[in-house]
This record gives C-alpha cells, sequence and structure tokens, in this order.
C-alpha cells in the first residue's frame, strides 16, 4: 500500500507493505509506574508517526513525561505456509518495548534507529490483532543521545521541543521463510566496481543462489548470480567502464548529475525458483581528501552546505509528509547550496532517497548527550553503530559526524579519557566505513578527524577575514585561532594537508514578529537580511584557506530565527537573490559548463533510454 511519508526503507523494497500510521489509543505515563499493558488507563488517541509533543499527532502536550503507551488493532495480511510477518518501527524514543496480543514481543533502545520484530509466532488466527507500544524517554536524562531537545519545561535558546515516542513510521511486511534481511552498497570508482553485501534472514538453507541485476534504462550494467554461502553474501560487480568521458561523468553520482542505478536482487531455491525480491539503487561516486581540498569523483569540489535541523512547526522532528522532505531537498539546491549538514538529528531514509536521487550532499551529525558516562558512551556509541549500518549505502553522505562542540565531553582539553573517547568513535567510524572523511568533533577542540571544522559567529565580514586569512602551508597559524574562544585543537592532533572548513557562521537572526525569538545577530529588516549575507558570503568564499562552509541555518527554528526560510519554509529574500550570494555570480565560464553538462546528459539519456526525472 501507498502512504503519505512513502516507503520507510527506500534501498530495501517489496512489493507489498502494510503502514499502520493513524490513529492509535494513547496515554500518558508520567512517572512510568505502568509496566503491562493491563495496567494502562486508555483516555485519548493519537496520529502516529508524529510525537505527542507535536500539534500534528492531536495531542500537543509538550509538558515533562517519563512514559507514553500505544495501541492499535490490525488485520494481519495472509500469508502462505512458511511465510514470516515482520512488524518495524522507523524510529522510538528512546525504549521501546512492544507487546503482540498480550505477549511480549521485544524491544529496542536508541530514538534514532529503526528496529525490526519477527511477530509470526504470535499472531492469533482469524482474529484481529492487538499491538501495544510502550515508551520511555525520561526528558531530564542528560546521558541519552538527545540532540536539540530541551531538559527544562520550556524551550530555550537553541533547544527545543522534546520528541517522544513514535516518530517515524511503523509497518508491516510479509517475507518469505528465507528472505533478504538487510544489504550495503559501497562504490569504487576508480576500479569501477561496486560492492554488494547481503544477509539473507530465516530458516537456514544451503542451496540458495543470489541473482543481482543492476540496469539503467536500457543499459544492462550487470546481471551476477552467486551462491549465499553461511547466510552471507559479498560480491564486487565490475562494471565495463565506459571509456569515454560523457558515459564515465554522466555514470559517475554527484549533485550536477545525480544518477542512480536501479538494481534487483533475487533470492532463489536449489530448483532456480524465486523465492524474495527486492528493489534497490546504488551509484558510483568516489570522495578523497588532497592537499587541502575536498575531492568528488576525482575532481575538486567547494562545499556550500546549509545547516539543517529539519523540524516542522506543527509536526517536530517528523516530517508532514513525504513531499516535504522532498521540498527541503529542492529548497536546499534553489538557495545554491550544495549539501546540507544535518545538525543534531538523524533523518528518516526518505530524506535521504530525495537527496540521492536529486542531488545533494549530506553530512550526517550523531545526536548529542550532555553528560559524559559510563551508561552515556555505550548509549552513543551502540546507536552510532547503528545509524552507521542503515545509511552507510546512501550516495549522497559524504562525511559522518559523531560529535559537535565538545557536547558530551566538555573537558576534551583537560580529561584525556574525554579524549580517547571522541578518538575511540572516530576509528571505529573509519573502521566501519573506511570510504568517508569523519569529522571527530565539530566546531573546534580537535583530537581526531580528518577535516578541520571551525565554528565562529563573528558578525564583522572584515574581521572574519583577517581572522581566517592564513597562509595554508603554515598550520601552526591556524592552531592559533580561537572559534568562539575556544581552542582549535587539542594535544597531538595534526593539521597538516587537512581541509579547513568554516560550518558554522552567520546566524544572522530576522523575524516578522521579534518578540520571544533568539538569534545570533539580529536585524529588522529582510533587505538588511539580504545585504548582509551576501557581504558574508562573499567574504567567506574569498578565504584561500577553506574547502568550504556551512551556513546557519536553512530554516527556523522554533524560537531560532536564523533562517533563510521561514520555518514554514518561505524565503526570507527572494530565492534567487540567495542563490546568487550563495554560489557567487556566475561567469560565462560558469553558463557555459552548466550548458554542456545539460547537453551532455540529455544526449547520454537518450542514448540508453533513461529517464530524466
Amino acid at each position: 500500500m501507498t502512504d503519505a511519508h512513502g516507503y520507510p526503507r527506500p534501498q530495501l523494497q517489496r512489493a507489498e507493505w502494510t503502514s499502520l500510521n493513524g490513529a492509535w489509543d494513547f496515554a500518558f505515563d508520567p512517572e512510568a509506574r505502568w509496566s503491562v499493558p493491563a495496567q494502562v488507563s486508555w483516555d485519548r488517541t493519537i496520529i502516529v508517526p508524529f510525537a505527542p509533543e507535536s500539534p500534528a499527532s492531536g495531542v500537543g502536550d509538550t509538558g515533562l513525561c517519563r512514559a507514553f503507551w500505544y495501541r492499535r488493532s490490525f488485520e494481519a495480511p495472509q500469508r502462505q505456509p512458511g511465510e514470516r510477518l515482520l512488524l518495524h518501527f522507523g524510529a522510538v524514543d528512546y525504549a521501546a518495548t512492544v507487546w503482540l496480543n498480550g505477549q511480549l514481543a521485544g524491544g529496542h533502545e536508541g530514538g534514532y534507529t529503526p528496529f525490526t520484530l519477527d511477530v509470526t509466532g504470535l499472531l492469533l488466527d482469524g482474529r484481529q490483532q492487538e499491538l501495544v507500544v510502550r515508551a520511555e524517554d525520561d526528558p531530564t536524562d542528560l546521558a541519552k543521545p538527545r540532540g536539540k531537545q530541551d531538559w527544562l519545561p520550556e524551550p530555550h535558546l537553541i533547544w527545543y521541543p522534546r520528541t517522544s515516542g513514535i516518530w517515524q513510521t511503523v509497518w508491516l511486511e510479509r517475507v518469505p521463510a528465507r528472505f533478504i534481511g538487510s544489504l550495503r552498497w559501497t562504490p569504487n570508482l576508480e576500479r569501477w566496481e561496486i560492492m554488494v553485501e547481503v544477509r539473507v534472514d530465516g530458516a537456514p538453507r544451503d542451496d540458495l543462489s543470489l541473482r543481482i541485476v543492476l540496469k539503467l534504462g536500457d543499459w544492462l550494467l550487470a546481471d551476477d548470480t552467486c551462491a549465499v554461502i553461511g547466510g552471507e553474501v559479498a560480491r564486487r560487480i565490475v562494471l565495463s567502464d565506459p571509456g569515454i568521458d560523457d558515459g564515465r561523468n554522466e555514470l559517475a553520482w554527484s549533485p550536477a548529475s545525480p544518477t542512480l542505478i536501479p538494481a534487483t536482487l533475487e533470492l532463489r531455491d536449489g530448483r532456480g525458483e524465486v523465492i524474495d525480491v527486492v528493489r534497490s539503487y546504488t551509484a558510483l561516486r568516489s570522495i578523497q581528501l588532497q592537499e587541502g581540498r575536498f575531492l568528488l569523483n576525482g575532481r575538486p569540489l567547494y562545499l556550500r552546505l546549509a545547516l539543517d535541523q529539519g523540524y516542522w512547526p506543527e509536526s517536530g522532528l517528523t516530517a508532514p509528509d513525504d513531499a516535504a522532505l522532498r521540498r527541503d531537498v529542492e529548497l536546499a539546491r534553489a538557495m545554491g547550496f550544495n549539501g546540507v549538514r544535518k545538525h543534531q538529528k538523524i533523518e528518516a531514509p526518505r530524506f535521504l532517497y530525495w537527496a540521492d536521487r536529486l542531488g545533494l550532499l549530506v553530512w550526517e551529525e550523531m545526536p548529542s548527550a550532555y553528560r559524559f558516562t559510563d551508561t552515556a558512551v555505550r548509549r552513543l556509541t551502540h546507536e552510532w553503530i547503528e545509524v552507521l549500518r542503515r545509511d552507510s549505502s546512501h550516495p549522497c553522505i559524504v562525511a559522518w559526524v559523531p560529535f559537535n562542540e565538545s557536547w558530551g565531553v566538555p573537558n576534551l582539553p583537560t580529561v584525556a579519557e574525554q579524549r580517547h573517547y571522541v578518538q575511540a568513535l572516530y576509528h571505529l567510524t573509519r573502521a566501519l566505513d573506511p570510504t568517508r572523511p569523519v569529522i571527530g568533533n565539530d566546531g573546534w577542540e580537535h583530537v581526531a578527524g580528518d577535516i578541520v571544522t571551525l565554528h565562529d559567529y563573528d558578525d564583522d565580514p572584515q574581521r572574519l577575514a583577517r581572522r581566517f586569512q592564513l597562509d595554508p602551508g603554515e598550520p601552526a597559524a591556524l592552531a592559533r585561532v580561537r572559534p568562539e574562544g575556544r581552542l582549535s585543537t587539542c594535544g597531538e592532533f595534526a593539521l597538516d594537508g587537512k581541509p579547513v572548513m568554516l560550518t558554522e557562521f552567520g546566524g544572522i537572526g530576522f523575524s516578522r514578529t521579534p518578540d520571544g525569538t533568539w538569534g545570533y545577530v539580529r536585524l529588522d529588516r529582510a533587505e538588511a537580511l539580504a545585504e548582509r549575507y551576501a557581504d558574508l558570503l562573499e567574504t567567506v568564499r574569498s578565504i584561500e584557506l577553506l574547502a568550504g562552509f556551512c551556513y546557519t541555518q536553512f530554516a527556523d527554528t522554533y524560537q531560532e530565527v536564523n533562517g533563510l526560510l521561514y520555518a514554514d519554509r518561505t524565503p526570507k529574500f527572494p530565492l534567487e537573490e540567495i542563490e546568487r550570494a550563495t554560489r557567487g555570480s556566475r561567469t560565462a565560464r560558469d553558463l557555459r559548463v552548466e550548458w554542456q553538462q545539460r547537453e551532455r546528459r540529455e544526449r547520454v539519456a537518450r542514448r540508453w533510454n533513461i529517464p530524466t526525472e
């Protein structure tokens, strides 16, 4: 079936699925006193997948509460003998416990990552199934990854209303006794190959095989069949190199040409019969850092990012629908940005799908905890590994950011244990994904990382220019820069040869109704905002040291009115003016290159009958 929020897992799709979004019974449990469904006093309804703090949920209660209960009935899909029924949750903040028909089905800890339960054995024949979910989310717990969710009763400064309970899609999926449980794509553009790793779940069997077909329009790129050994497949698919630049450039994914390669995977039994089919996609692209620059597909790319926090006024961290996610990607591109830094949020996979499809680079950042304890370390590390597992196949993601501004590690310069923690997460991330750069601690106090990122909200463009007009060949000069009064580096962190980026700056606040709002810098006219933005961006682009920037921010977020867009995504001044300031004036050469790229895309699309939309 279809759903306004779209297929929840865009890189592993089956033809049939059932959304459980919609009206559920609901109850608050302020002190977390209830432990089993029989104790609950159901007294209202809620619209899933919107958090109870959001107006879109129909509840809109932002008070402090430790636990939340959900209940709904559903009709189980018809199943053939041996088939299984999987219950999927996109995200439940923070710890979920699930019952089906009064029996414990399982649980999960971590507010930003998905989990799946096989509920086949708990189904009742010929009857409605009753699903109950308990979500525990202590609003004052600072040792769990919580991002920008406030721990005080009312939002303050740069922290916003909490997101508790179910906040992404809940859905059912019918699968065969043996099925494709997960897959991961890893491209290697230099060798013109794509690595695919597949896990087969369900009853073990020795005679399974997997067929992998990659086809772009009429262009068959690969048709490969291999044995499933130990429930797994790890296969390098070597593609035929087109040879000429036209083919190479058009097959490589980039913001200018976001080519996705559709994939079909068929799981077959020993007789060659297809027992499971999934649709997916991948892309060819490479990321390198070289001589202080960021390289995409072997060519330097100046990064123009916007800080994107991913909140909506009526629905909080949950997008109103799939169209809203697509619109955000399109707006970022229309404002001249080639990427976003998703700030303190693990965004829904549908956003990454639209970034993949439309061509927008993404830095993915782990929501912070705010204490340094054994519990905080365990929780964040566990959830970060799940984030990497969920999202590593998306070509749009070009950097990982496990920490921001020393949040959760407040004494990095003086406490060795905290430095070891950041270094450990950096190396763990590089071990699990060696293909992307990792920014150990975005903003300042770098102890590990591949890019030097600095935050500076100085509102004087000339003063900002003087601070960063440094000789790239003298890293010691950069070490003396004090972003927001903090050390740039700690310990023996080496700056030599690393790209340098200004990844938070600007923060120019403007609002139609300034009362009760907040901003780093406040202006009283939209025209003043346009002028200040243009001056600031011209200055930043002129700084030779920088390999790119990330402007604060994409859109207003609750009381923080630093956006180029209002919270409803209306531009504060015309999009074309924002785009010109972001990119700089386009020269005749820029226009000629754009025309040549467009003509080449159209020519290759005609040749291979590739859809252009």
